[in-house]
């Protein structure tokens, strides 16, 4: 394996497209050899990279099927058998720090059948089901991050990829007003009708199933419930971190680099979130749209980008507007007001923290279900009342999942590699440099109330090999530094140490 930062190997070219480096064109490729005569015929053979634009374009299908959950993994099997077939594996910058977190979540199966303080005891397979899922998924994704790092431009343009981000981007928007408009609808997914029974009635699979547009929670005091839209996702917070990041890539690919009509598109779509977003009553979103604002807002007045800035500030006002002006003010009132899981967040987190002490090195494999609830020991789930306690220590956020199933060492892994990665890009200034920055950030933010397993983690690692990919072709088009004078020695050591 190699890092993903080779040596510099062209000079004098200057990024094109919006941002995106090229390859040099300074020297004439040598003529191709004449393509050898094949029979007519139809071929059965796929372009390279159609794993990943089946797992971005086929989404909403997979959705339907109810196999979004296992997607990233079925569709990481044909990556890796590409990935076995290369010569040489490139790896993001720390990705040892990224490969201890993937041994610590295997080594982490000997605690199964421990019981955490305040938690009842392990009973059942389960548990050894859901510790395999998990490492699946982090294995999965892994391969998929390797995977877009690995293709070259010929194969997987960085523009595709972006366009693929984009694409699901308007999936989560429709989904979004299909979930706030008809909030009861869904219907059986149709894998079901094949399944054996034996295996369609088991809780878990009987969930996935059960396809539907929102999730209908009591949130606000005084209403009887409130529809919050989850469409393509199986929860409505699942939806709201992710339209967060796919928001960020359709900017970037629509608005930023896209040709005129692709811009308006965009900025509509853009718009046409508005309503989704307040009408999901998601704070946590909220919050990291409010983060992302700020961030670019940072990021171009450090570049003297003033009159994009200007335009930045005139739509946020714009927006707010907007939302003031209409009924959607009065919902997002409403909701800062009303923090109806406030109290259950606090018992959740402060009981990953106590499981995290007990066990700080490899926590406990997986999540534990809590003694009681949130206001006495002794209220817990009944036949009167299925939704009472018992509720599982590390489902209010990734980074309490880590500290319970993975202790001190995981969730110290899980940020590191983020932090690392985000230190390690800072200097890329383009718009893929930009945004994917900002996926980093709001991945370490998001971790304290959203888990990230299935499509978020993929998303956040597929940005992470855009950086990759970005980097390395922005320091192969970089002229190269003076030899003779002392800042070109301190750009050449600086540059030997990223390597």
């Amino acid at each position: 394996m190699s890092t993903a930062t080779p040596h510099r190997t062209a000079r004098g070219s200057a990024p094109v497209g919006g941002g995106l480096p090229q390859p040099s064109a300074a020297r004439p490729a040598p003529a191709p050899a004449p393509a050898p005569i094949r029979p007519r015929g139809w071929s059965l053979r796929l372009p390279t990279g159609w794993p990943l634009t089946a797992l971005f374009v086929l989404y909403p299908l997979w959705w339907a099927l109810g196999v979004s959950t296992f997607i990233v993994v079925i569709l990481a099997v044909p990556m890796a058998v590409q990935l076995l077939r290369r010569r040489q594996v490139r790896v993001p910058p720390g990705f040892g720090i990224w490969l201890l977190l993937l041994v610590w979540v295997l080594l982490s199966v000997v605690t199964l059948d421990l019981t955490a303080p305040d938690t009842l005891p392990p009973a059942g397979g389960g548990r050894y089901i859901g510790w395999a899922i998990r490492l699946a998924n982090y294995v999965a994704m892994t391969v998929v991050m390797l995977y877009v790092l690995n293709l070259s431009e010929r194969e997987l343009p960085r523009r595709r990829v972006i366009r693929n981000f984009g694409f699901m981007g308007v999936v989560v928007v429709i989904g979004g007003w299909l979930g706030s408009l008809f909030p009861t609808a869904g219907f059986v997914a149709p894998l079901q009708l094949v399944l054996p029974h034996s295996i369609a009635s088991q809780p878990f699979v009987a969930s996935l199933m059960d396809v539907k547009f929102a999730q209908v929670q009591q949130v606000i005091v005084g209403e009887a419930s409130s529809p919050r839209p989850s469409a393509p996702f199986a929860y409505t917070n699942s939806w709201g971190e992710n339209t967060a990041i796919l928001l960020i890539w359709l900017l970037v690919g629509w608005v930023v680099l896209g040709r005129p009509v692709r811009r308006v598109l965009g900025i509509a779509i853009a718009l046409a979130a508005i309503f989704p977003i307040i009408y999901s009553l998601n704070r946590g979103l909220w919050i990291g749209l409010g983060i992302s604002a700020v961030y670019v807002a940072i990021r171009l007045a450090l570049r003297g980008r003033m009159a994009v800035l200007g335009g930045l500030a005139l739509a946020v006002g714009l927006i707010g507007i907007l939302i003031i002006a209409t009924p959607l003010g009065k919902t997002f009132d409403e909701r800062l007001q009303n923090g109806h899981s406030d109290d259950i967040r606090t018992t959740l987190s402060e009981g990953a923290l106590t499981a995290a002490n007990h066990s700080p090195v490899l926590g406990y494999g997986g999540n534990r279900a809590l003694i009681g609830s949130n206001r006495s020991i002794a209220i817990g789930k009944s036949d009167d009342c299925k939704q009472c306690g018992n509720r599982e220590l590390g489902s209010n956020g990734q980074l309490w999942a880590l500290l319970v199933g993975q202790g001190y060492v995981g969730a110290f892994c899980y940020n590191a590699f983020f932090l690392y990665c985000l230190w390690r890009f800072r200097h890329d200034h383009s718009a893929i440099g930009i945004a994917g920055s900002l996926v980093l950030i709001l991945m370490l933010f998001f971790q304290f109330t959203y888990g990230a397993l299935e499509a978020t983690l993929a998303y956040g690692l597929i940005s992470v090999a855009l950086l990759a990919r970005n980097d390395r072709l922005r320091r192969a088009v970089a002229p190269a530094p003076p030899r003779n004078t002392v800042g070109g020695l301190r750009a050449r050591i600086e540059a030997a140490g990223d390597r």
